[in-house]
């Protein structure tokens, strides 16, 4: 795989002594974003109302002079004091398990989230990026998926809380492009993976980890065969940061074009863990995609990214990071390593 942009180049130092607001700071994603624009000299202001974000994701900035932290819902009316140049809506439930538990809350914040902060962006004269996702293709017929494809989402099944939040927060950020009522930017995410995942949140990295650790039985949907292109956490930070200060308007999917079956995935922790644990096939999900696989040649020709982490390399990441930090895994883990 080429070598994608540098950090601390080009597009990554339009942040220094810039202040950005970051919704769903305390989210996987969010809580790397934060960090990372911190790390660029920007002030960052972190937003989210903790309904999945965590405030641990966090520790290690809530005493960095240049973060400052709002509980706040955005799916109501917020403000925000002083002068802001960049605002990152990432706020959002964005597993299954977590828009199965939340649907109305998934809705709100994909629909007055959205119009809450492109409003603030308007006043702010900010320019705005909205975190869409590779959900927006639903269950795909056309693959790999470029942005122009228009996706084959069920408007009613159990994901489409999440699916059509994310649609709608498209079409609302469209508007105000177009409209000029706001300089905005969306990036479609396909599946991200690393360090600060929840190891209850039902994506598949975390649960294969966390099973792989205690010994558990791994379960694989279906037979398996479904495909994902996963991505590590840092790779697509880098891509967000490229988006926001690019020139391009139109959607630019963020994701690695390395796609995996479900199965091989497991496979693969299963022998990166030393673990013992079989595999065992559950039911697959209702709309579940079969195939998911980005089409990255917009963001390779408008933004200068493409992802650089090899799987196994961003695994191994994950993995020394869950054994810290999972509980009751970590010393299971270590037991088992240091048996002879």
């Amino acid at each position: 795989m080429n070598t994608a942009q540098p950090r601390g180049t080009a597009a990554t130092s339009a942040f220094a002594r810039r202040t950005a607001v970051v919704t769903g700071a305390a989210g996987f994603i969010g809580s790397h974003l934060c960090e990372r624009l911190l790390d660029l000299g920007a002030k960052v202001v972190g937003v989210d109302n903790l309904l999945t974000g965590r405030l641990e994701n966090l520790s290690s900035l809530r005493s960095s002079e240049g973060f400052g932290f709002q509980t706040d819902d955005v799916s109501r009316p917020f403000a925000v004091a002083g002068p802001v140049d960049f605002v990152f809506h990432l706020a959002s439930p964005a597993s299954p398990l977590d828009y199965a538990r939340h649907p109305l809350a998934t809705l709100k914040v994909g629909a007055m989230g959205t119009l809450n902060t492109l409003e603030l962006a308007e006043v702010k004269r900010a320019r705005f990026l909205l975190a869409s996702t590779s959900e927006v293709y639903g269950d795909p017929l056309v693959h790999p998926q470029p942005e122009r494809y228009w996706g084959n989402v069920n408007p009613v099944g159990p994901r489409s809380v999440y699916d059509e939040a994310k649609r709608y927060a498209e079409a609302l950020t469209s508007c105000f492009q177009r409209s000029g009522d706001a300089s905005a930017r969306i990036v479609r995410i396909f599946n991200t993976y690393g360090p600060r995942m929840r190891a209850d949140d039902g994506r598949a990295v975390p649960a294969f980890i966390r099973q792989a650790l205690t010994g558990e039985p791994i379960t694989v949907a279906g037979d398996g065969s479904q495909t994902r292109s996963l991505c590590f956490v840092a790779d697509t930070i880098e891509g967000l940061l490229a988006a926001a200060t690019a020139e391009h308007t139109d959607p630019v999917n963020l994701g690695n074009p390395h796609e995996i079956t479900m199965l091989q995935l497991a496979e693969e922790i299963r022998a990166l863990t030393d673990s013992s644990s079989t595999i065992m096939f559950v039911p697959l999900p209702a709309d579940d995609p079969k195939r998911r696989c980005p089409d990255i040649a917009s963001a390779r020709a408008h933004l200068g990214w493409e992802p650089t982490t090899h799987l196994r390399d961003g695994l191994r990441q994950t993995l020394d990071w869950a054994e810290q930090h999972f509980p009751r895994e970590a010393a299971a883990a270590a037991t088992r390593r240091s048996a002879p």
